[in-house]
């Protein structure tokens, strides 16, 4: 399951009206209400009270939140970090958080890891600093094994190998 259709079923869970962005917006997800495409972030933005980000680290994606993105998000809104800490602009998101632009974040990744002792986001009461953790899967070790086995017998039998990267996009 893709990251966004994870993400969303977990929000859907919990009542949650779900939007979403992704590249290639023609593609449904499961669970998600409405799906912007990339171009359409600010559009985004305007109507989220949870901005979950779970970007890869690309050219693209480098900066995605900004001064001008965070100044479309609602007051009430809380920014989420789980993807790479080069898509917040840092310097801006705690602009924002001193000014209550936004209600608050939740950052599991930074600009700078580990996150310097003199960064201000340590004592800020709206910010929850955690140690760079939502990508560990639980029972990670039981489910790759499976996987790397049935591509090495792929491999050796000349079938598709299954979640092949693909490095065109830079991911």
């Amino acid at each position: 399951m893709e990251l966004l259709g994870a993400i969303a079923r977990r929000a859907k869970s919990a009542g949650m009206t779900v939007v979403g962005s992704r590249r290639d917006a023609s593609r449904s997800i499961e669970g998600v209400d409405r799906l912007f495409g990339s171009d359409e972030l600010q559009d985004l933005l305007q109507l989220c009270d949870f901005v979950v980000l779970a970007v890869p680290a690309t050219p693209e994606t480098v900066g995605v939140i900004g001064s001008a993105e965070i100044a479309c998000m609602r007051c009430e809104a809380f920014l989420i970090n789980i993807a790479r800490g080069n898509v917040v602009v840092e310097t801006e998101l705690i602009r924002a958080l001193r000014a209550n632009a936004i209600a608050g974040a939740m950052l599991d990744v930074f600009e700078r890891e580990p996150l310097p002792k003199e960064s201000p986001l340590w004592d800020m009461p709206n910010v929850i600093v955690t140690p760079h953790v939502s990508g560990v899967p639980t029972n990670y070790t039981e489910r790759v094994f499976p996987i790397i086995a049935d591509n090495i017998e792929r491999f050796l039998t000349g079938q598709a190998l299954k979640n092949v990267v693909d490095l065109g996009p830079g991911y």
